[in-house]
């Protein structure tokens, strides 16, 4: 689980629409730690993804982050459910089918 976390945190991170640094600035973390995490170099370690979920912002990631799975009705969501994730995951399969 530990190596798909880069890969969570991303997907959460695009979905709110943040910059790399801008979640380095709300997280408290260095934003070269984060590139490590997103890129594969670095795992991301449960101290630092407390720390993630303790924000505001990302607290309702925190079932999918930890589990896979999401809970709506307590407000516990994938990226992909957040409306901005959603929208950003539209916009997405609309360009996979230009041109088809």
């Amino acid at each position: 689980m530990s190596s798909d976390r880069g890969k969570k945190l991303k997907a959460i991170r695009e979905a709110e629409g943040y910059s790399q640094a801008k979640f380095a600035e709300l997280t408290g973390i260095n934003v070269g730690v984060i590139k490590n995490y997103e890129y594969g170099r670095q795992k991301a370690g449960i101290s630092v993804i407390d720390r993630i979920l303790e924000t505001n912002d990302f607290e309702k990631y925190t079932l999918w982050l930890m589990t896979g799975k999401t809970n709506e009705t307590v407000g516990q969501i994938a990226p992909s459910l957040s409306p901005d994730g959603q929208e950003n995951t539209e916009s997405l399969l609309k360009i996979s089918n230009v041109g088809k």
